[in-house]
């Protein structure tokens, strides 16, 4: 591996400013990089689903194979102005931007494997590498990723753990948008004409369990926005928020009973109450017996660390691949601190998922 070409290739990566849906920029470096490499790289449709002025781009090796290799195009803040500094074991930023590390990283190793592959003539497998759009938001790029019928694994090269690491089983979350429905008057003439939306929203959401429910459950109110003006009893209080799991039928029991609650604190006080919900992305949990569980056990034992097994709260690419039907991990990286301005990487994190990109392909390897 050389240490200072993935960092290059990095250091390039994080000075595009690309967030959800404005990822074009990158992907045209992504795509004139791997032109001038000799791949063939192609744009799928996801583009009408996301809203992103790009779709996501996916690199064919050979017939594809069966298994994809993905890392997510979008940041979660802008990396426009990032000034990286490489202090003895790590890459940060200079304290006043994010680094870009979440996912610039797993791009940059992905890059820095098919360069590697390209260059040395390594001996390899047919795979598949996808560059994904909206990762940060929605999950829609995954989750319309045009993958042909044969692809049956993924690897996702996105999670924080360090390398050695692998998040085998990630909760799902409900997203929801609930309105509480009043009347308005004159708050000093007649406050007693008017149904205090507000009211019966606070009402409702102290009755709640927020935080952490159960050792797979959680839930949270995101956002309240409610009233027009000071001299109005609020007639209209919109929420939205969330409900986690790695249980389908915990998530949508709390959730009903979330909707409960606030109905019957607004019957109480003649409100109504609307909402809509709907899953941001699904749970799942990788068997240990599956293939592409054993195959990251080889993998990261093959170049030298420990395998460890992980859970998360937190979504990623690998939740659409699962729900999509492609078995799928992520992978650790070691992105750390993301979305903040405190993110860092180790060097030889970088080195490490490198090697595991190359182990993964590699002919003789598995």
């Amino acid at each position: 591996m050389n240490p200072s070409r993935i960092i290059e290739i990095f250091f390039e990566l994080i000075r595009i400013n690309a967030l959800s849906q404005q990822e074009k920029p990158l992907a045209d470096f992504i795509q004139s990089f791997l032109l001038n490499l000799g791949y063939n790289v192609e744009i799928d449709a996801s583009s009408k689903y996301t809203g992103s002025n790009t779709g996501n781009l996916i690199c064919k090796i050979g017939s594809g194979g069966d298994f994809v290799m993905t890392a997510h195009m979008d940041t979660a803040r802008p990396t426009e102005n990032v000034k990286p500094i490489i202090t003895n074991d790590r890459i940060t930023s200079s304290g006043d931007t994010v680094l870009g590390v979440d996912n610039r990283a797993g791009v940059a190793v992905l890059l820095y494997t098919l360069e590697k592959i390209s260059k040395e003539n390594i001996p390899i497998k047919d795979f598949t590498v996808a560059f994904t759009t909206c990762e940060e938001t929605t999950l829609f790029g995954s989750k319309y990723l045009g993958l042909n019928g044969n692809i049956k694994k993924g690897f996702v090269f996105d999670s924080g753990y360090r390398p050695g690491s692998f998040i085998y089983s990630a909760c799902g979350a409900i997203g929801f948008n609930l309105k509480v429905i009043g009347k308005a008057s004159h708050s000093g003439i007649y406050p007693e004409k008017g149904i205090n939306s507000l009211l019966v929203a606070s009402k409702a959401i102290s009755k709640l369990p927020l935080g952490r429910i159960d050792e797979e459950t959680t839930m949270n109110i995101g956002t309240l926005k409610s009233g027009s003006a000071v001299n109005v009893v609020p007639e209209l209080t919109e929420i939205v928020g969330e409900v986690r799991s790695f249980n389908t039928d915990k998530a949508e029991k709390n959730f009903d009973q979330l909707v409960q609650t606030f109905r019957e604190e607004a019957q109480l006080q003649n409100a109504k109450i609307e909402y809509e919900h709907f899953w941001d992305f699904k749970p799942y949990t990788i068997p240990e017996d599956s293939e592409v569980y054993k195959d990251i056990i080889k993998v990261i034992t093959k170049v030298g660390l420990v395998p460890t097994p992980k859970i998360s709260f937190g979504g990623s690419d690998a939740n659409s691949l699962n729900a999509n039907g492609i078995q799928s991990v992520n992978i650790g990286i070691g992105a750390q601190n993301p979305h903040s301005n405190d993110e860092f990487v180790f060097i030889e994190d970088l080195i490490k998922s490198a090697e595991i990109a190359l182990e993964l392909v590699k002919k003789d390897s598995l």
